[in-house]
């Protein structure tokens, strides 16, 4: 949800930032399908049927993280990405590595005020979980709007998110000419 408000945020600085939406609408995304075929998988498996078996809600989980990996490399021309993709591949490889789920840290859970659910979850603490400092060790806070967990992975992926909309809603430098 962070990661979504923070996005909206940078659209709405492109005037600040002397941009253009026009020219954020030029930017050439392919097989931009992928992104939100990726987001329903993770929003069905996580949230929509959360009674699913386990081994299948991870392996849907993982699936999704290719899926968007796919999409960041085709777009990797496109200013930002680079920073998205180095955000995804943390999150990823520490979701591959734990079973389909990141790794939480008992801190952070409890310092966003987040319960423990049964079955599947896409963030939990985990008993031995490999990268743990690749996990969810951050937490806003509870009582703060949108008070959850979040990881190194999501602070890149939002700072590249930012990148891409601010950068590309610049108009290009014209080339320097040769005197």
């Amino acid at each position: 949800m962070i990661v979504g408000v923070l996005a909206l945020l940078a659209v709405l600085a492109i005037p600040l930032t002397g941009g253009s939406f026009q020219q954020l609408g030029q930017i050439r995304i392919r097989a931009w399908w992928l992104l939100p075929l990726a987001l329903v998988l993770q929003i069905l498996v996580i949230s929509v049927l959360p009674d699913l078996p386990t081994a299948l809600a991870a392996s849907v989980h993982v699936a999704t993280y290719a899926l968007a990996g796919i999409f960041l490399w085709l777009n990797r021309a496109v200013k930002g990405v680079l920073l998205v993709t180095l955000g995804a591949m943390a999150n990823g490889v520490t979701i591959a590595v734990n079973g389909g789920t990141l790794p939480a840290s008992r801190w952070a859970v409890e310092t966003a005020g987040l319960d423990h659910r049964e079955g599947f979850v896409n963030s939990g603490v985990l008993e031995n979980p490999r990268l743990p400092w690749l996990g969810d060790v951050f937490a806003i806070p509870e009582g703060l709007p949108f008070a959850n967990v979040f990881s190194i992975g999501d602070v890149l992926i939002v700072a590249g998110v930012v990148v891409l909309i601010v950068a590309n809603s610049r108009t290009p430098e014209p080339a320097a000419q040769n005197q």
